[in-house]
């Protein structure tokens, strides 16, 4: 694999910012790695970090490189501050940036496949919440969104945090665009991208999932959902990343298991 780190201006938030960037590279004397790739764009994984976290923390914390290398897949790692990956009510439009002008910078400056099929998103904690916000508001561009110990209720966080009004504003979230649990009763069930959810027990943001999952059952969502012993922390996250890469529904792999 290579790794790239991109300093880069962006037009939509008026400054510099900066992503991380795995890609598929096929190697044969790399001793206990073997790379796997194509004459074929890669398939694509938005992975989105977390609060206090930036483009570099998947990589430095996980081996996320050594997991994407086996499955051909690229992995792109924006850097969003606290943003949530919205329009900041006060501060930047992280949500257009993400969502649209990302991708087509990603497109200009590396090859990776643009796709439906061969595009997934997936996070953690504020980046879980970040995966299924973008997937809910941009379904034709996802095949798949994994969120891994998401803030998938963020009504109820959004009232014991006051540090969050400068995102969000002064008012509650709830029912609003922001609130994913409230949007699920109108989502589009034939064209959502699939879902998959997971959370630790021991992690104080559970009960929020379970919401989530309540309500997505209750809308006929689908969305795969497993909860099993775990904190919010690096070991819960490096294991489940594991599961998320198994659960994609790369192309290829499926041309290889038929």
């Amino acid at each position: 694999m290579a790794l790239l780190r991109c300093d880069f201006f962006s037009d939509v938030l008026g400054v510099g910012t900066s992503m991380s960037i795995i890609l598929p590279q096929p190697t044969s004397a790399q001793i206990g790695l073997t790379g796997t790739a194509t004459d074929a764009e890669p398939p694509v994984l938005y992975l989105l970090h977390g609060m206090s976290d930036d483009a570099t923390t998947w990589v430095r914390r996980t081996s996320i490189e050594r997991y994407a290398t086996e499955l051909g897949l690229a992995v792109v790692m924006p850097q969003v501050g606290r943003s949530f990956y919205v329009d900041e009510h006060h501060g930047s439009r992280y949500g257009e940036f993400v969502q649209d002008e990302l991708p087509a910078l990603v497109q200009r400056f590396v090859r990776v496949s643009d796709r439906r099929e061969d595009t997934f998103v997936a996070g953690l904690s504020m980046g879980g919440y970040g995966a299924f916000r973008w997937a809910l508001d941009r379904p034709e561009r996802f095949a798949a969104a994994a969120s891994l110990s998401g803030v998938l209720d963020l009504a109820g966080l959004r009232s014991a945090r006051p540090d969050l009004e400068p995102v969000f504003g002064p008012g509650p979230v709830a029912g609003t665009r922001h609130d994913l649990v409230a949007r699920l009763a109108d989502v589009d069930t034939a064209t959502v991208p699939r879902l998959w959810a997971v959370c630790g027990t021991e992690d104080e943001l559970l009960p929020g999932n379970e919401r989530f999952v309540a309500a997505a059952r209750a809308a006929d969502v689908p969305l795969t959902w497993s909860a099993g012993p775990g904190r919010h922390d690096w070991a819960y996250w490096d294991a489940r990343i594991q599961d998320v890469l198994a659960w994609l529904p790369l192309a290829h792999r499926k041309d290889t298991t038929s």
